[in-house]
């Protein structure tokens, strides 16, 4: 295992460095290194291990006070507070473990953020081993080519690829033998998730997440049929509904939740919008209205597109599979997404007038329904 080997060498070694992780969402990084962590838990104990989730900080620069304050050091800000830092690592001590979890949060201008956060193992006499993880394969390489001049500068490389057909059927099967009782999901549904999720982005999450709500669509099927009174002579008014979930129930999900893309259905992708474009488009509609203004932030989109999602009692996805659905609906010439470093400052604008959309939304009920509640 090269986590627990880099730790073995660098923490209990006394070496500072560091090491990049890289990897696609719901590919394992963070929770692997978690389980390092906890594994090595004992053996770490003489030394601090500080964990920050980039995501959470409200800007680049404030990676550095939220340092300062896990290390119990005066909280100040700026430069005053980098020279403290590393007085603080370059000084007599116990070996410093920080991991920076979405570590693409601290890109900024001239990437100083970055650099400053790389250099400090390389100070003399530091005590520093930094671990970052994100996303992208060449952050390194892209936004830190000057770390490559120093000797021992660049970062230690390690990438988690996407996880395939056979691996996620294993972590699927895994979970589901962690359940009491007969298994709910049947073979074939679980085959046809793991084949699917794997072929588009091999994310254990999205697979998890595809089965969970397949399991909520058969459990509001078999309690709306109790809740229907028999007919005269004791036939049933419907067909009995499966309380397992099969192939077609996971279909419907990949569908109406990923889109066509991932179902794989024969449907037109280019006639219809699946659930959660819709939901998306109608909460950039309200905003648009709300706020008079064709272009709004992914991280303000999404903020509305949850709320939206709670009153029509619908499963929200996340802000990274927010900004696929977003780009799947760029691709589709309906809206127009300009990058930024930070993905929840990204911008959206609408490319179709209000009427055109609502038009080709196909769905005046639900389309009424999210119009009509307005922001609140």
């Amino acid at each position: 295992m090269i986590l627990r080997q880099f730790l073995q060498d660098h923490v209990l070694g006394r070496r500072p460095g560091s090491l990049y992780v890289s990897g696609a969402p719901g590919t394992g990084k963070t929770a692997c290194l978690s389980r390092v962590l906890l594994d090595c838990k004992d053996k770490l104990a003489g030394s601090r291990t500080v964990v920050l989730n980039c995501m959470a900080l409200g800007s680049p620069q404030s990676v550095f006070p939220a340092l300062a304050q896990h290390l119990g050091l005066p909280v100040a800000t700026g430069r005053e507070c980098i020279r403290s830092l590393e007085k603080h690592l370059t000084a007599k001590g116990p070996m410093v473990l920080l991991v920076l979890d979405e570590l693409d949060q601290l890109e900024s201008k001239g990437q100083d953020v970055l650099y400053t956060l790389f250099e400090w193992p390389q100070l003399p006499g530091s005590r520093l081993v930094l671990v970052g993880l994100a996303n992208a394969l060449d952050l390194t390489d892209r936004s830190l080519a000057r770390l490559g001049a120093h000797p021992a500068g660049s970062p230690r490389l390690l990438h988690f690829p996407p996880y395939t057909k056979e691996q996620l059927t294993r972590i699927l099967q895994e979970r589901l033998g962690q359940v009491a009782g007969d298994p709910v999901l049947d073979s074939a549904a679980l085959q046809f998730c793991a084949r699917k999720v794997s072929a588009v982005s091999g994310d254990a999450r999205k697979a998890l997440d595809v089965c969970r709500r397949a399991v909520e669509v058969v459990e509001l099927e078999v309690r709306g049929q109790t809740l229907l009174k028999p007919l005269p002579g004791g036939d049933s008014p419907v067909s009995p509904v499966p309380k397992r979930v099969g192939l077609l129930h996971v279909s419907r999900v990949l569908s109406e939740v990923f889109g066509d893309r991932l179902a794989g259905g024969s449907r037109g992708a280019q006639d219809t919008f699946p659930l959660q474009q819709k939901v998306l488009l109608c909460s950039l509609l309200l905003l648009a209205r709300h706020s008079h203004t064709r272009e709004v932030t992914l991280g303000k989109l999404h903020d509305t597109y949850s709320q939206v999602c709670r009153r029509q009692q619908l499963p929200a996805v996340d802000q990274a599979e927010c900004l696929s659905l977003v780009t799947l609906l760029e691709s589709r010439g309906v809206l127009e997404v300009k990058r930024a470093k930070e993905a929840r400052l990204a911008k959206v604008s609408l490319m179709l007038e209000e009427a055109a959309l609502e038009h080709k939304l196909q769905d005046t009920a639900l389309v009424g329904s999210i119009l009509a509640q307005g922001l609140h």
